[in-house]
This record gives structure tokens, sequence and C-alpha cells, in this order.
């Protein structure tokens, strides 16, 4: 197994911890906006870096006050939104241990992760969290306080810690050491109970440290971002913590509604996302279009973009007539896309799941490179991304500095380096069984070329191996697939099985602008579509596009549009959106008896 390594630029001294990141902050740009909230509708007031900081330690030393010593786990269960950041930093200033919950969490989930992690203390976004609490309160025995955001438990706290010297707030503040834990963060558990993984302050002040030199002409002084990811993911709260170290001015969004006029109004530099918000901003793009008579515009402007940006990684370039078409819709249709994200942003970071090309060009081409990222919340997020000046659309970028890689024989990705978990807390089998030596073993399938850009070809414990011996990998088949706006989900199945076939769901929130565009009833319910004529063509319609790309073996032969919404309400997604196979092969079993009792639809001309 070859490795691929790439030094760190930056070592820092050990006894510091995230704390300082914050503290030479304050101290070398003081009047600088590192944060800004929205006070009004549209309307943002800026917070500077020493406002932030002294805003931290009025807080931490009401959590001092309340009796939270140096070590012991804090948890927080909240949308994403500036408290939770003022709250991170505080449990660090007291040499504490912060632990996210998921605010759409259940009450057993809560329960396990209070109880695994030994909190001793719980803040809540509002009241139905407060009762979730109360419904699982005498498995979470350590809990001895619990506060609600919305009921001014901050501002209590830290009208509490008035008596708490500065002199006591510091020496808690260099309690906490490099190798220390920083946090538990909880695996958001496809399968089985979450894992929590331990991430210590290093992997975030190292990896921010050295991000932030390899990505500067994104992670700069001045630059601004509108957070919306869940804090609860390690990858805003990583991003959190780098952007105070580069000085980043942070806007937070909790309502996913309200991320399109929060984007007009804030106007970020730069975006984080999954590759889902992608789609829905590309699909939704295109449904408006339809719906006011220009879909035929809309179409051929994406077609011209994803062909402009395919030439641009050509030798010879564009050609002067696609330049110029190029620039007829940028006027028509790019600049009116780039102007609904506050009309400055020039980069967004995906991560989470493959972006696929046909988006990452299309992007590109309107003004917005997507740079894709890997990690897990075992390497503290981010482990490799694309530079700015160094893309490979469709591919995940190099390694960041201080990090490595290498594939294992039979295709695994093995991680190592400076943001690599302690381990799984309380769980030295899952740990064995994770990290061999220094190597963190990742359960993704994926390939390096020779210049280091990493293509992820799925998860090795979800790889399909049909009754014929063919291997496939369903994340494949299910990621173009979900660039339809009617699909919300796909999930391919065929373990075991005669043929690869697969169960869809229909995204409710597009499915009636697809529906009025396409000369339908706009009111059909979900049930009813599921079974309408119109909606299982256009269905087939993606596949038949998606199969031209794979084998017979490979290719999706039957489907079934299922009549609910798969979700992370329903049970059948995490909240980082990723599937619950087993839960859903489960939930629905009649449907795949269905399938395969009745044998395969004919491809080609032929049944398999």
């Amino acid at each position: 197994m070859k490795s691929y390594d790439v030094p760190a630029i930056v070592v820092s001294n050990p006894d510091e911890n995230i704390t300082d990141l914050l503290v030479n902050r304050a101290l070398s740009t003081p009047d600088l906006a590192i944060f800004s909230r929205e006070i009004s509708e549209g309307v943002w007031h800026d917070i500077t870096a020493k406002e932030f900081e002294n805003q931290v330690i009025a807080l931490a030393k009401g959590l001092i006050a309340s009796g939270i010593a140096a070590g012991q786990a804090v948890a927080i269960m909240s949308r994403t939104r500036y408290e939770w950041t003022l709250l991170d930093f505080a449990i660090w200033y007291t040499g504490a241990v912060g632990v996210p919950i998921y605010e759409t969490s259940a009450p057993s989930q809560m329960e396990w992760i209070l109880g695994d992690s030994d909190a001793v203390a719980l803040f809540v976004e509002n009241s139905e969290h407060l009762e979730r609490f109360e419904q699982i309160k005498a498995g979470a025995p350590l809990v001895r306080n619990i506060y609600s955001l919305e009921a001014g438990a901050l501002d209590q706290l830290i009208e509490a810690g008035k008596l708490i010297s500065d002199g006591a707030v510091q020496e808690r503040r260099h309690s906490a050491k490099l190798k220390d834990l920083a946090t538990i963060i909880y695996t958001s558990g496809t399968t089985g109970k979450p894992k929590g993984c331990e991430l210590t302050h290093s992997g975030f002040v190292e990896l921010s440290k050295n991000a932030t030199i390899e990505m500067s002409e994104i992670v700069r002084v001045g630059h601004s971002t509108l957070l919306f990811l869940p804090l609860a993911h390690v990858f805003a709260r990583f991003i959190e913590v780098l952007c105070v170290h580069g000085g980043v001015k942070i806007g937070h969004q909790p309502d996913s509604k309200n991320v399109g006029p929060a984007m007009a109004s804030f106007k970020p530099d730069f975006l984080l996302a999954v590759p889902r918000v992608f789609e829905k901003v590309y699909n939704s793009a295109e449904q408006k279009a339809e719906a006011a008579g220009k879909g035929k515009i809309f179409r051929k402007a994406a077609y011209t973009a994803i062909a402009y940006s395919k030439a641009l990684d050509q030798k010879s370039g564009p050609t002067l007539g696609l330049k110029l078409q190029h620039k007829v819709f940028d006027v028509l249709v790019y600049k009116k896309l780039r102007a609904a994200m506050g009309g400055k942003v020039r980069y967004a970071v995906s991560g989470g799941a493959p972006l696929g090309s046909r988006l990452g060009h299309f992007f590109r081409a309107i003004g917005l490179i997507v740079l894709e990222g890997y990690g897990l919340t075992e390497t503290t997020a981010p482990a490799m991304i694309a530079r700015p000046n160094h893309i490979k659309i469709g591919k995940v970028g190099r390694m960041l500095p201080g990090t490595g890689i290498k594939i294992a024989d039979d295709g695994e990705i093995w991680l190592r380096g400076i943001n690599i978990m302690r381990g799984y807390w309380r769980n030295p089998e899952a740990t064995a069984a994770a990290i061999d030596g220094e190597w963190f073993k990742t359960g993704d399938i994926g390939e390096l070329d020779e210049d280091g850009f990493l293509s992820i070809t799925g998860r090795k414990k979800e790889l399909l191996v049909t009754a014929g011996g063919k291997n496939v990998a369903p994340t494949l088949l299910e990621d173009p697939l979900r660039a339809n706006p009617l699909i919300g989900q796909a999930v391919v199945i065929g373990d075991q099985k005669p043929f690869v076939a697969a169960l869809i769901s229909l995204d409710p929130e597009m499915l009636p602008i697809w529906l009025a565009n396409h000369g339908a009833d706009k009111n059909m319910t979900v049930s009813d579509a599921a079974k309408s004529p119109i909606v299982l063509a256009e269905i087939q319609r993606s596949i038949d596009r998606v199969n031209k790309n794979f084998s017979k073996a490979e290719s999706i032969r039957k489907f079934v549009v299922l009549t609910q919404e798969l979700s992370e309400e329903s049970g059948h997604l995490t909240p980082s959106l990723k599937i619950k196979r087993d839960i859903v092969l489960r939930d629905f079993a009649p449907s795949v008896q269905e399938i395969y009792e009745t044998g395969p639809q004919t491809l080609e001309g032929g049944a398999l």
C-alpha cells in the first residue's frame, strides 16, 4: 500500500488549545468583525473579535459559577445560531468538553448521548427540547443543570458569573493542552448506537492553522460566510473554529427555508454546504424558469455552462463561439443566480457526499467554484480538499498539510495525521477495529490518481454483491438520480439478489412545481404521484440516463416509488442526510419483496 503525505506547515506549542485562537485573533485585530447577527429581517449587526472574546469570558464565568469543572462534559442541543458558537467557546474557556446533540434527536438518542458522555449540564434551544429531556432525565442522572437559550439562560449565567475573577477564567482556560479532549461528537449512526468520537484540541488547532495557510484565497481576514449547516455536525463545528482563527466573519442561519433571503442580505464570500443544497439550488432555478416560460433558455444556459467548464480543462480551451454564448447567458441567467446568493460568493466547499461532475461544471461556469472536500467526524472534518488553483471536477482534492492517505489492498481509504480522533469514547473494541497504529480506517472505498486526487466510489459496508457475484457501489447510482428535481432519495438494493433495483422517494417541495410545469395537477399528493404515469415515466427516463454509465449487471432493472418521503423525521435518514439502509429495507420490505417476486423489467430489449 503506497501512502501519500503532506507535511504540516505549522506546528503548535503543545500547551496551546482552541481558546488561544480566539485570544490571538482579539489581540491582532480587536476591531475586526468576526460575527454578525441578524437582528431583523435582512439587517445584520456586527460583533468584533474583542466584543466576542468579552462575551465568551463573561459566559465562562457563569459556567464556572454554576459548578462546571474542567474536563466535564456539557451538552448543547440547538439549531445553528450565534449562541451556540458563543457557548462552545465559553465551554472551552472553562476547560470543559462540549457534546453536541442534533436538535432533531429523539428522546432515546438524547438519553444515550447524555448518559454515555457523563454530561453534567444540558443547553437546549426551547421548551420543546426541554419536554424531550423530561421524558428521559432518569437515564441521564448526572445532568444537574439544564438551560434554555430562548428562556434567557445565557444572560442569567452571565449575571451569575460577575463575582468570578478574570484570573479564575484564565487559569481554567490554560487547563487543557493540545492533546486533551475538546469535544465528543457522536456519529449520526446509520447502524447501531452512535459512537462518541474523541476529538482533541490539537485536531482543531493544527488543522485550522494549516488549512488557513493552504486555503488563503478563501479563508482570509475580511471574508465572510453564512453558516447554515447544523453545528452538531463536525463540519460546521470545525468551520466556526477555522473562521475565528482566519478572521472570517460568520453569520448564522438556523432555518433552511430562509437561507436564500439570508444570503441575499448577508452577501457571503464563500459557502459551505452538502451536495443536496447545490442540487436544490439548481433544481429550484430550473423549475422556476420553467414556470415563467423560460425553461428552454435555462436548459440552453445550463448546457452551455457545462460545455464551457469542460472546455476550460482542455488545452485548447473554449471556442470563440462557446465564449460568446457563455457571455450572453451570463447576462441572461448566470448573473441572476449569483445575485440570489448575495452577489459576492466565488467559492463553496462541499462535503458529505460526491457532488457529481455535472453540477461541478455548471457552478464553475456561472462563477461559483465548488471545492469538494473529504473527511469524517473521526478526522475533525476535512482531511483533503480541492484548491482554488488546482481542481479536478468530479474528484476530491488533495490532502491538507499534516495529513496522509493510503488505499488498502481492498480499496479502503486509510487516513492519518494531525486531525485524527483519539478514539471512540468508552468503546475500545470499536477503536481497535478502526485504528491501526496511526492509521484510521475510514470504511470508504476509493482510488487515488497520479496527482493525489481522490475518487470515492462508496462505503465498504454498503457494497452490494448480486446473486451473480457482481460488486455494485450503490452511491454511484444514487447520487446522479437525486439530481432529478422529482427525486428526494434513491436507495439502490440488490445484495444477494438476481438484479439491481431501487426504492425511490419523491421530493414533496419540488413535486407541485414540477407537476404544474408538466401540465399535471399540482395538488396531487405524494401518494397519488407515486402511481402517476407522468411521474413514473420521468423517473424511468432518469434511471435510463444513469444506466448508460454502467454495465447491464450493474444497472437498475426495476424501481418502486414509495408513497412517503424518506427523511430524518421519518427515521430513514441521519441528521447529515445519510441513508439508514437497514431501516429502509426493514420498513419497506413488502416493496422489496414485490420487486423480486415479479422479476426485472426489460432493458435494451432483453431480460436479465
